[in-house]
């Protein structure tokens, strides 16, 4: 392991590798982990970094904060399907559309690429009980991981997180607890459990270590693409990790010499939880990018939208996610409900890929910036799905028609097989 601290993103103060707390002490923002670039620049060049035989994210062990692999759940995590997505694309003039489907993980979510690499830092560090907030996904990432290597596992969600997510979950044998209340406020008792409890803190936006697991699926694209980075990638935010994440892997290819660019990352946002989105057009509107990342607010907003994982008032990774559309000149864009349930509507229909509607937010936002013809017709770009449709079927009963059963005789097929050949 080649980490070599911490690093606050707001105000840039440095923590070394002992440090054992979540966020920068001087600022109470985000912190960073930092590695010794230098020793990984020599082995990134000689595809020594790369460990042969692994399918997993540990693939890219040393860029992780991770000594010893023997911790690691048995899980496969990561290493899921980048499709080339020709007829979907076709529909709205792309003609190198990418899906990158991390439905495929063991919980059929990206969050399990978190979740995994928090599991191996806690259990190195000897913690008794994990913990996390979440509206499901990543609740239920966590407790399948736990479930694994028998680590315990405390859960807290609102009150209005899907049935199936709660299903899964509970599933694995995790302790769930239900707060009366919205996504953040159970974020804030989870917090507040921890302190008391000495519990690690795998929240999103809090434990440093999330956005590390996130990030290998970078490293994943640019393999998949032949060593190449795409002109944009796509991704829907919440809270901003997954979206930060892919940032901060793609700046680990270019400090480790195997790319000299960065693609665009571009945010989309529903419609009724776009704190990020507001701000980079608020920063934007004013002008250039701050001088000082730390004078930046992301004011909070009351969530409401049909996709849950991205239902969040106050985004707690929100500052890194502005940073990462800012810094690298993407769009930030919103999309309504009703074209997010469009777009999953879409993307099963041409793609055969189902998502959950926070997954299918991405394909919205790509549609939309397509459409605007604020992309080219020839850029490449990666779709970021995140989630299995299944994780909230009960999203789509107003999209999908109700099934009238016909008499069992060929009789009454005439019509439907007439349909079928026009």
């Amino acid at each position: 392991m080649l980490v070599t601290g911490f690093r606050c993103l707001a105000c840039g103060r440095e923590q070394d590798r002992t440090f054992t707390d979540y966020v920068c002490p001087a600022c109470g923002a985000n912190l960073d982990v930092c590695y010794d670039y230098e020793v990984l620049h020599e082995e990134f060049l000689a595809h020594q970094v790369m460990l042969a035989g692994r399918r997993d994210i540990f693939r890219y062990a040393h860029l992780l904060p991770v000594q010893d692999l023997a911790v690691c759940s048995p899980l496969q995590v990561g290493q899921t399907p980048l499709y080339r997505a020709r007829r979907l694309g076709a529909r709205h003039g792309l003609e190198n559309l990418y899906l990158k489907d991390d439905s495929r993980n063991p919980s059929a979510s990206f969050k399990d690429r978190a979740g995994a690499v928090a599991l191996a830092v806690a259990r190195e560090r000897g913690v008794r009980v994990i913990a996390c907030a979440s509206t499901g996904n990543a609740g239920s990432s966590m407790a399948g991981l736990c479930a694994s290597v028998g680590q315990p596992c405390v859960v807290f969600v609102p009150e209005t997180a899907p049935p199936a997510k709660l299903t899964q979950l509970r599933a694995y044998g995790a302790t769930v607890i239900a707060v009366r209340g919205s996504y953040d406020q159970a974020y804030d008792l989870c917090t507040k459990a921890c302190e008391a409890y000495g519990w690690f803190n795998r929240s999103t936006g809090f434990n440093p270590f999330t956005r590390e697991g996130k990030k290998t699926c970078s490293f994943e694209i640019w393999e998949q693409l032949g060593e190449a980075i795409p002109d944009r990638i796509v991704v829907s935010a919440g809270d901003g990790n997954i979206l930060s994440g892919i940032w901060k892997g793609m700046a680990d290819l270019v400090r480790t010499g195997m790319t000299e660019r960065m693609p665009k990352i571009d945010v989309v946002q529903a419609e009724g939880s776009a704190a990020i989105v507001e701000t980079v057009r608020r920063l934007r509107a004013a002008g250039e990018t701050p001088p000082a990342w730390s004078t930046v607010s992301i004011e909070p907003v009351r969530a409401h939208t049909i996709a849950d994982s991205i239902s969040v008032d106050a985004p707690r990774d929100g500052l890194a996610a502005v940073r990462a559309v800012m810094e690298t000149g993407g769009e930030a864009v919103t999309v309504s409900d009703e074209s997010i349930l469009g777009a999953a509507d879409e993307l099963a229909r041409y793609a055969g890929v189902f998502s959950e509607p926070a997954a299918a937010a991405a394909w919205a936002g790509v549609a939309r910036l397509a459409d605007e013809q604020i992309m080219e017709p020839d850029e490449r770009i990666v779709c970021l799905l995140t989630g299995h449709g299944l994780k909230d079927p009960g999203a789509f009963k107003g999209i999908l028609p109700d099934l009238a059963p016909i008499e069992p005789s060929l009789d009454h097929l005439e019509n439907i097989v007439q349909n079928i050949l026009t």
